[in-house]
């Protein structure tokens, strides 16, 4: 018999590639909106990659509300959380990000539990398992936990408090289902529409030419496709049950992305700037740009995260940077989200 999964948030762009990593593996999939008239969107964007037939269904539900959740689980052998709020750098009221997160984890797990689902994989990010300060030399992994302080950025608290919510749920939690948890790193990659770019945008900025320099910032950049591989092998793997996952693929500079921009597009690439800003500017510029303010945290970033776990355990390989970056960019250009 198919197994059904619930993928939440089908309207966002890594929930996108997860149904469509599922679909192709043969998964019935039903997916969480917050109206219906959502669902011909969502079934759209995945038909550019896969037939869904009719294998796709559609639930209603909210992050924000206990209506819908207990229908959307029935009949699920398995659930993989990819909603979550998404930060602009706006930390004037971090519980804007912080509560639905943290509450939205809770309810997803409830109506789980309650339904008996064999695993519920979470996506938190790899800025759940990272030091105070990026700055830190070293090579991290999946032991290490953030430490919640009001002064990181709304984005990176609400991962980590949800994260670690749901883990204390499940630790109170006496029954069949198991949780998993994936930690992604910078998320790029093709889009299947333009409806929700996500991360992807700074690439789209990048392009068009909207950026006149690139910050002195590190990203781990892993595919959106690998990513939405990982939380499939974590659904299924035996060994990752009650397991975290780092997800970050491979380090590079903002330079070096523009510089594979500028290189990998010829012409079209013309508008990318590969000019190196100067730190101080970042931070003068931060001052009245609140999204800037959220990533001057990141400035002459060192720390680094390994995925060895994923690759050891699950078998995982991501793509190089390079190619993500430029598939990213070409698929913009494709679909016209410049």
């Amino acid at each position: 018999m198919t197994e059904t999964v619930l993928v939440t948030g089908g309207t966002g762009y890594v929930a996108g590639w997860c149904i469509v990593a599922l679909l192709e593996r043969g998964y019935d999939v039903r997916t969480t909106v917050r109206s219906l008239a959502k669902g011909d969107a969502v079934r759209a964007a995945v038909s550019t990659a896969v037939d869904p037939g009719d294998r796709l269904g559609f639930a209603v539900a909210d992050l924000m509300s206990d209506d819908g959740w207990a229908d959307a689980m029935k009949g699920v052998d398995h659930v993989l959380h990819v909603a979550s709020p998404l930060g602009d750098g706006d930390s004037s009221d971090p519980d804007a990000l912080i509560v639905p997160a943290r509450e939205g984890a809770l309810r997803v797990l409830r109506a789980a539990t309650a339904e008996g689902v064999q695993r519920v994989v979470m996506t938190s990010a790899a800025n759940a398992a990272s030091p105070a300060s990026y700055a830190t030399e070293g090579v991290t992994d999946e032991t290490l936990w953030t430490v919640d302080d009001p002064k990181l950025p709304a984005y990176r608290r609400s991962k980590t408090l949800a994260e670690k919510a749901a883990w204390d749920f499940m630790a109170g939690y006496d029954g069949p289902t198991r949780l998993t948890t994936v930690l992604p790193g910078a998320v790029f990659g093709p889009i299947l529409s333009t409806a929700n770019l996500g991360s992807v945008d700074i690439i789209a900025r990048m392009v068009r030419g909207a950026m006149p320099g690139v910050p002195r910032i590190g990203l781990e950049v892993v595919d959106v496709r690998d990513l939405a591989d990982l939380h499939v092998r974590a659904m299924v793997a035996p060994e990752a049950a009650g397991e975290r996952f780092l997800g970050t693929g491979e380090f590079v500079w903002m330079r070096e992305i523009a510089q594979v921009l500028k290189d990998g597009l010829g012409e079209r690439g013309a508008n990318v700037s590969t000019r190196q800003l100067p730190d101080f500017l970042v931070r003068l510029a931060a001052i009245r740009d609140k999204p800037l303010r959220a990533i001057t945290i990141s400035l002459g970033r060192r720390n680094r995260h390994t995925t060895a776990k994923a690759e050891r355990v699950l078998g995982w390989t991501p793509r190089p940077a390079a190619e993500t970056v430029l598939g990213c960019a070409e698929s913009l250009i494709e679909h016209e989200a410049l």
